[in-house]
């Protein structure tokens, strides 16, 4: 819930800071151009374009968080969308006010188009990262069982030995969670190493809809996760009671 709203309140800081107090020399790039191509930006237009990027996100992040902390569930996904789109939509907007790049009609100047292979690249590489992620993180929880002990595949899977674990046990609730600390959360879809309450630091593969979930304590510390559906979640469960008994 904090984590949210205060990357919120900092985002919105960042766009007040742009936009109202006029601190250009935070905007990237430009505190570092000699002056005869400052004196050709348009700071005003860039500093509202930057300050309605941060008001959006950061208002939408708040809310996150709020919505968080009265326990209304909210669908992650389209949040990270939308700060995806308006990240790029805000990098190629910011071009156009910059005098260096397009002359008084708007048009690209002569040769300039090589100053923009570098951005777009980056714009590429990160779109593809973000949908690999995405795709990865949406994957249902796959376990397989090995002569040594149980493998969870996929993001934060690992192999726990059966002679590690400690204690084994169905629970049809998630302890609440406080914060996710390195993982993914995309909308019921969580992935990664969260902050529980009574637990502390708890690697979790589970989609919080689909209960019971499958409690694992190990000697190096707790997973807990669940598969497709509520038989197959039991059926891997009766096996892991077989193997450690």
């Amino acid at each position: 819930m904090w984590f949210y709203i205060i990357i919120g309140v900092l985002m919105i800081f960042l766009g007040l800071s742009v936009h109202v107090f006029k601190w250009y020399f935070l905007i990237s790039g430009y505190n570092t151009m000699p002056k005869e191509k400052k004196e050709k930006v348009n700071t005003e237009g860039l500093g509202r374009l930057i300050g309605i990027y941060f008001y959006s996100n950061g208002g939408i992040s708040i809310a996150m968080g709020v919505l968080n902390a009265i326990g209304v569930k909210f669908v992650f996904l389209p949040v990270v969308i939308f700060f995806g789109i308006s990240t790029v939509y805000m990098l190629i907007k910011a071009q156009k006010y910059d005098g260096n790049l397009y002359d008084e009609n708007g048009k690209l100047r002569e040769g300039v188009w090589k100053q923009f292979v570098m951005p777009l690249g980056v714009v590429i590489v990160s779109l593809i990262f973000f949908i690999v992620l995405i795709f990865f993180s949406s994957q249902p929880t796959k376990v397989t069982f090995i002569d040594k002990g149980l493998q969870i595949h996929g993001m934060y899977g690992d192999i726990y030995a059966w002679d590690s674990i400690k204690a084994v046990k169905l629970m049809e609730e998630l302890p609440a969670i406080e914060m996710k600390t390195n993982g993914s959360a995309l909308g019921s879809n969580l992935k990664g190493y969260f902050k529980i309450k009574e637990l502390g630091s708890v690697k979790l593969h589970v989609d919080t809809q689909k209960p019971p979930f499958i409690y694992l304590e190990t000697n190096d510390g707790v997973v807990i996760f669940n598969l497709t559906n509520e038989d197959e979640t039991q059926k891997i469960f009766d096996e892991i009671l077989n193997k450690v008994n």
